[in-house]
């Protein structure tokens, strides 16, 4: 019995690992994407409008 809770300990750890890897790959590749984007067009970045003060600023990386 304690060999099966090692076993899906392990299995549950694997998981939370390889959706951990592939979200950041997702990340990295938004990313690449925006950077090839920016670089084709000239663009510096995206304009976001504050609600509160009503000025655009410049989108913060995530």
């Amino acid at each position: 019995m304690p060999q099966l809770i090692l076993l899906l300990l392990f299995a549950a750890i694997a998981w939370i690992g390889y959706r951990k890897f592939i979200a950041d790959a997702e990340k990295l590749s938004r990313r690449q994407e925006d950077a090839r984007r920016r670089e084709e067009t000239g663009t510096q970045g995206t304009l976001v409008k504050d609600p509160v003060t009503g000025e655009y600023r410049l989108k913060k990386p995530e």
